[in-house]
């Protein structure tokens, strides 16, 4: 294959990402990140939190060759799909409803563009006249995909440590396709197109973003917090959880880029399905396992599991604070099989207006068995004795 024919094939390529779905297309060699060194940084400073399997040494080096991933690589798409369905209408006031990250309204992503991915190989294929061997991720492999992206001219990495392009902003979900072709590489998007702009910086209600180098720490995100961590929160964390039940949107909703140049779509793919993106706290708090397995089938909420979307939706009524909210946390306490579960429900009732959660308190102190519930049930009880001493 010629230059001529090479560069004619990705033009096309890149035309029939557009036709799938796919808001931005761009090539880019398997070559080393340049910015492993701030990779290595992030993990050593324990950034990562518990996701241990991003420093397994196995990951570790396939992150820092992609051809240790897939020696016969010769060329990697990088694709971005555009999830903006522009803005849904606000819940009602006092309505208990908790928020759920943009990216996770509609079908799950990876099953969305799995299939996108797939449909695109065989027209790559089409187009080589051979079979094409290849490797396909979408947040799934030891990939470096930020970076990748940016070599492949897809935009800059922002302070955010997300993916920002001028013409669509940064709500994008990005995918990759690792072929044994050689096509020519895009020129890599270099500027910085942030400036002196710190609004993410400023908005985030953790301070989980850190200038210099930019970078999140996790242990403080709360996309990781409420979809990664596995267990207790932190007692100290949860306030700052607000009604956040999966994921967060804040530092992209700040950015100047998706306020001006967001491009809504309409993708059926990601447009809000069943009670998303606002759901009843107090519903979710209710779920069975069966129940949960249910609504959430093909939703990128799976991922946090029953535990985790329940122990947050605990989280969020006792952040709502509502007298309303009070029925939901004591059927949890007193009911609810997972001591995760029943320990946040305690958390809650110590913040919620009413005068009936102290007795809740006291009848689930001589019935529960688990010593962390019991804890949780000690310190709520402590926690509304202070607030009654000082009324």
């Amino acid at each position: 294959m010629n230059s001529v024919d090479s560069y004619l094939i990705a033009e096309r390529i890149k035309a029939r990402a557009r036709a799938l779905g796919f808001a931005l297309c761009g090539i880019t060699t398997p070559d080393p990140p340049e910015h492993l060194p701030e990779y290595e940084l992030w993990l050593s400073d324990g950034l990562h939190a518990g996701m241990e399997y991003m420093a397994s040494e196995r990951a570790r080096e396939r992150r820092a060759d992609p051809r240790a991933l897939f020696p016969e690589c010769e060329s990697i798409l990088v694709l971005a799909a555009n999830y903006f369905q522009g803005e849904s209408p606000s819940p009602d006031p006092g309505s208990m409803t908790g928020r759920v990250a943009r990216y996770a309204w509609g079908r799950d992503y990876h099953d969305v563009l799995l299939q996108r991915l797939k449909e695109l190989i065989s027209f790559v294929e089409e187009m080589a006249g051979r079979p094409v061997r290849h490797r396909l991720y979408t947040d799934t492999g030891p990939l470096m995909e930020r970076e990748l992206a940016q070599r492949a001219g897809l935009g800059w990495i922002g302070k955010n440590t997300m993916l920002i392009n001028a013409d669509v902003g940064s709500w994008t979900l990005l995918a990759e396709a690792m072929l044994d072709l050689q096509l020519p590489p895009d020129e890599p998007f270099r500027p910085d197109l942030c400036g002196s702009c710190t609004r993410c910086l400023d908005a985030c209600p953790t301070g989980a973003i850190l200038p210099d180098p930019r970078r999140v720490d996790s242990r403080r995100c709360i996309s990781y917090l409420t979809i990664e961590h596995r267990g207790a929160l932190p007692a100290e964390q949860r306030g700052a959880l607000d009604d956040w039940v999966f994921g967060c949107d804040v530092c992209q909703q700040v950015c100047p880029w998706n306020q001006r140049f967001a491009q809504p779509q309409c993708d059926p793919d990601f447009a809000p399905h069943g009670s998303l993106p606002y759901p009843q706290a107090g519903d979710l708090l209710s779920l069975s396992q069966q129940e949960f397995s249910s609504e959430f089938r093909g939703s990128a909420l799976k991922r946090a599991k029953r535990r985790g979307l329940l122990r947050n939706a605990a989280v969020a009524l006792g952040n709502i604070a509502e007298s309303a909210a009070v029925p939901y946390l004591e059927a949890a306490l007193c009911g609810d099989p997972d001591p995760v579960v029943r320990g946040h429900a305690a958390w809650a009732l110590a913040l919620c207006s009413a005068d009936t959660p102290q007795s809740a308190l006291r009848s689930a102190l001589e019935s529960e068995t688990d010593q962390v519930v019991l804890e949780e049930i000690e310190a709520a009880l402590a926690a509304l004795g202070a607030v009654r001493e000082s009324e």
